[in-house]
């Protein structure tokens, strides 16, 4: 029953792994390890597992989606607050891409969140062609390394927001706001965790439970059936590179 998918080799009892579940999906907010430790009575490494499992889960089921229509895009950084240049080119915070798919009336439909290395164009081109589909109008501000993701799709628009931020032009509001909420998210649950190694499951989870907002009811049952189709995650490919001495609260 358990082999081949992601409860395979687990000591831990199914009904433990559905609690987990229906933590993990209907929760207002984000719940860390820690919490699943103490709610299921079990080791914090086991529930670390679990907790990453569960993500990894959320995070290949999110990766196929492609968003169409017209597609609002803005870069944003992830990381704990540190001493150092802020915002774009600082040492201390990961990359991300968050886009926001808008319906015909510009209210905000599906979502995407993406770790990226860098702002290089090589490396926005690489992310339109996994999370856009030909045929978006893709909205970005002027960095410049967005035009080559800009040719990617069937049309491309580019806003100078200097010396505003983003934030304050209308075209960016969605955006904007599902970029707000998915850091406070996170850095609201997780605490002291390796950024750049973890931050795309984290932002996965963000992009799961956004993308199923309206439909809350089916996240239990959606999960596990996600859960049945993802292959084994032995604990040492989920810890692939850690870096010593770093875990998540």
């Amino acid at each position: 029953m358990r082999s081949g998918t992601l409860f395979h080799a687990s000591k831990l009892p199914l009904n433990q792994w559905f609690q987990a579940i229906y933590l993990v999906t209907q929760n207002k907010n984000n719940i860390s390890a820690l919490s699943l430790k103490r709610h299921l009575g079990v080791a914090y490494a086991t529930a670390w597992r679990v907790k990453h499992k569960l993500l990894e889960a959320m995070a290949q089921r999110e990766s196929a989606r492609l968003l169409h229509g017209v597609v609002v895009a803005d870069d944003a950084v992830l990381g704990g607050v540190h001493s150092g240049k802020p915002g774009r080119g600082s040492e201390n915070k990961a990359p991300f891409v968050a886009a926001v798919e808008l319906d015909e009336e510009g209210h905000p439909h599906r979502v995407r969140f993406d770790a990226i290395d860098d702002l290089k164009g090589t490396t926005l081109a690489a992310w339109a062609k996994s999370a856009l589909h030909p045929t978006v109008h893709l909205v970005t501000d002027g960095l410049a390394s967005f035009a080559a993701a800009g040719a990617l799709v069937a049309a491309h628009g580019s806003i100078i927001v200097s010396p505003h931020k983003s934030s304050e032009l209308e075209p960016f509001r969605w955006v904007n706001t599902f970029i707000a909420n998915a850091k406070t998210a996170i850095r609201g649950t997780y605490h002291h965790f390796d950024v750049d190694k973890y931050r795309h499951r984290y932002l996965a989870e963000a992009q799961y439970r956004v993308n199923r907002r309206f439909d809350l009811r089916s996240l239990v049952g959606r999960l596990v059936h996600a859960c049945a189709r993802t292959a084994p995650c032995p604990e040492k490919w989920l810890r692939l590179a850690e870096v010593s001495g770093v875990a998540e609260a």
